[in-house]
């Protein structure tokens, strides 16, 4: 079966492609950066960009599936978040129809529920928000939802937070004052619950979208770690995985979010809005539905992932060192943290 991913250099681009090579599927990656891996002589590997509608549909002539994997992310302008979430998904799926492509799975977030009151939040929440990206990834779902109605099969899946193998972003600022024998700050008391996941399982989800019978998953599908506990409790395990003695440090939740926002508009920061105005709350989604339907099941818990992420960080650093920027497979400047780590 010929698959087709968007956003296939991306971090769960490359978790995905090397997935389905274990299953012999034929691959292409469609990104608008390079595809710069060992299994480049494996798969198609062409360079573009999801909003050339033009350029998409050809490059797509041959699939059977397609995997929106593409996005751009929070710490993007709000612009190209706009554009690329919402206007290159619409193009993903009329280049999907036009090509009689039927079935797309498309990667949401749950970033559509916002920030909730309660916990856990289910597939038919409200969806409110935060700033651009939520509002991006809520726009896209819907144009899921015209393209439904015109006859295309759009399994959606809503990931929590994912990590694994290629993940650096802000996890990589974790690992960096783990690994260098520090202890590490989180906002608020530590106790709240914030649900994780790993790619792989992700992968697993998806892989149920491309290949269950259609009749029970042209849907919405919440997708998390089954088992996890508190913050503290998680990023503890990265910093006693690292072996120097050293403690999560838990600070007051308003003063914090208080001088990050300004240290976010001074951009001496690169945590942004919807990390430090959610790091304190619990955010963990009801995954029944994904086990049920879909037959999911997860097989990492929170600290497993973590502790995946992280050996993987000590074991491939050093040919990243050079390569920073605002995806989720380059390092994070850490700006005024890199002062603030000597206190910890």
């Amino acid at each position: 079966m010929k698959v087709f991913i968007t956003g296939g250099s991306g971090f769960l681009g490359i978790n995905l492609v090397r997935f389905l090579l274990k299953k012999n599927y034929q691959i292409t990656s469609f990104d608008i950066v390079d595809f710069d891996y060992p299994e480049k002589s494996k798969i198609m590997a062409l360079k573009g960009d999801i909003r050339d509608y033009q350029d998409l549909k050809n490059s797509m002539k041959g699939a059977q599936i397609i995997v929106h994997c593409a996005a751009a992310l929070p710490s993007y302008k709000d612009q190209d978040v706009y554009t690329t979430d919402v206007l290159g998904t619409r193009n993903v799926l009329k280049a999907a129809k036009a090509n009689k492509i039927n079935r797309v799975v498309h990667i949401s977030s749950t970033a559509v529920y916002g920030i909730v009151d309660k916990n856990p939040s289910f597939e038919g929440d409200a969806l409110v928000p935060v700033g651009a990206y939520g509002k991006a990834k809520i726009l896209a779902e819907k144009e899921c939802e015209k393209y439904r109605s015109k006859g295309l099969l759009i399994p959606i899946l809503r990931p929590k937070t994912f990590i694994g193998p290629e993940r650096l972003g802000i996890f990589s600022l974790l690992y960096d004052w783990a690994s260098s024998g520090h202890g590490f700050p989180v906002i608020g008391n530590g106790k709240n619950r914030y649900q994780l996941l790993d790619v792989s399982d992700l992968c697993e989800a998806i892989h149920l979208a491309m290949t269950l019978p259609a009749s029970n998953i042209n849907d919405v599908f919440n997708i998390g770690a089954k088992e996890f506990t508190t913050m503290a409790e998680d990023y503890q395990a990265v910093l006693d995985r690292a072996g120097y003695g050293k403690k999560i440090r838990c600070l007051p939740a308003g003063p914090m979010i208080f001088v990050l926002r300004v240290l976010d508009r001074l951009h001496l920061s690169p945590i942004y809005r919807w990390v430090y105005e959610t790091a304190s709350k619990d955010s963990f989604v009801n995954i029944d539905k994904a086990q049920k339907v879909l037959g999911f099941k997860p097989k990492y818990s929170n600290i497993d992932a973590i502790i995946r992420n992280y050996d993987w960080y000590q074991t491939n650093i050093d040919q990243f060192r050079k390569q920073t920027g605002l995806s989720h497979r380059a390092l994070w400047k850490q700006g005024i943290f890199s002062l603030i780590k000597l206190l910890f």
